[in-house]
């Protein structure tokens, strides 16, 4: 099969972040199934292009990996400077992407998709798909107006009205729709008259391969790289992610201030636009507990996981992050580290059924505080019997290489 997927935040290789269609391309490349990627130049949580982008509209790089191919496409840099910054982001990977999608591709394709948000990219994949005559596919991460309007990031009422607008269109010009959530397929089609048939569920997924190869690795011990950090006597809870308003990383500031009198250590690895005023709180309260360390490749932050003693996931609360699976649950639970989850719905559902950590009301700094001092109140076993419990339910019904392989046979139905 050839697959041409839209993927604006598509990572360069190495980057930290969320690399869910770098490890599913992975596979079906391996699968001998050839795809080009349509990607941004700007990456999401920096909002920076590399030198090798500058001045240029597009850049191909051939061979990203064995059968797959990129092109990345200009992204203004406008990015994090404001929501109307974002709002041009957004559209002018539309315009160079659709450029890219008519000049740069060679060849015939089967099959277009494309992943939101944002959710405009449903624009560049319907003109490719009029032009090219072949079907496309149209994913949901996130709940797209409803998180932007939600958390305060989308307030202009004529953009919101052609949101919503351009959201029905897309969604009855799809050949499918893929959600990530069952929650997301309940609201397609309560909330918004999308056919049940029309809809396949293939979500977030752990990557056990880079997990278990690093463990396997001789050389990488766990205890002695925390010991490097010159963490070795805290109890140390990670955040691996972007530093974003839907993030509220405040709310895990707010908890280690009040956790001072413990050996707690929060390390909160990425970027974002709120990274700096989290920084300046943290400098002005004389917080010690708080570490904060740039976006590392993916292998890397592995092996901070790897190294803790807990994984955070954390989001604003607002009822449409009830409807998501965080990405980076699923990479502790490759690592077979405990939780805390400060995300309500379906994602505290699956944390309830894999029995691999403890929930905490978002933005309710005692209920936050009060779960970490029950968890370092746990033994070693009892902490470790939570990794494994989310490792084994991770593996049974999310393991990555069985989706993505699920994801194409669903996908060939319709061709």
């Amino acid at each position: 099969m050839r697959i041409l997927l839209i993927h604006q935040y598509f990572l360069e290789k190495g980057d930290g972040g969320g690399s869910r269609f770098n490890e599913m391309t992975k596979t079906w490349s391996s699968q001998g199934h050839s795809v080009t990627v349509l990607a941004g130049m700007v990456h999401y949580n920096t909002g920076k292009k590399q030198d090798r982008y500058k001045a240029r509209f597009t850049f191909k790089d051939k061979q990203f990996y064995e059968n797959v191919d990129i092109i990345r496409c200009h992204v203004s840099e406008s990015y994090n400077v404001s929501f109307l910054g974002r709002l041009w982001a957004y559209f002018s990977f539309v315009i160079s992407s659709i450029y890219a999608g008519l000049f740069k591709t060679e060849g015939k394709y089967d099959v277009i998709l494309v992943t939101s948000p944002p959710l405009f990219v449903g624009i560049t994949a319907y003109i490719l798909s009029l032009i090219k005559r072949i079907p496309f596919v149209f994913e949901i991460r996130d709940l797209w107006p409803e998180s932007a309007i939600d958390t305060g990031v989308l307030k202009n009422k004529q953009i919101i009205k052609f949101a919503y607008w351009f959201e029905k269109f897309i969604y009855k010009k799809a050949k499918l729709i893929n959600v990530l959530t069952p929650a997301f397929r309940d609201k397609l089609i309560k909330d918004k008259n999308i056919s049940l048939q029309k809809i396949i569920f293939i979500p977030n997924a752990a990557d056990f391969t880079l997990a278990e190869r690093i463990q396997k690795e001789i050389s990488f011990n766990p205890s002695e790289f925390k010991k490097e950090l010159g963490l070795e006597n805290n109890f140390v809870i990670t955040y691996v992610g972007a530093h974003g308003v839907a993030n509220h990383l405040i709310q895990l500031v707010a908890a280690a201030e009040e956790l001072k009198d413990t050996n707690v250590v929060f390390q909160l690895i990425g970027a974002g636009m709120r990274k700096q005023a989290l920084q300046e709180e943290v400098l002005k309260k004389g917080l010690k507990n708080v570490i904060f360390r740039d976006p590392v490749p993916k292998k890397e932050v592995f092996k901070y996981i790897l190294a803790s003693d807990m994984g955070a996931s954390v989001l604003k609360k607002v009822d449409t992050f009830k409807t998501i699976y965080s990405n980076k649950t699923f990479d502790y639970m490759s690592c077979k580290k405990p939780i805390l989850l400060a995300i309500d719905g379906v994602s505290r559902d699956l944390v309830h059924n894999a029995k691999c950590g403890i929930y905490v009301e978002p933005e309710n700094t005692k209920e936050i505080v009060r779960g970490i001092r029950e968890s370092i109140r746990l033994s070693e076993d009892e902490l470790s019997q939570m990794g494994e419990s989310g490792y084994k339910y991770a593996k049974e019904y999310f393991d990555r290489e069985h989706l993505a392989k699920e994801y194409l046979r669903k996908i060939s139905l319709i061709l």
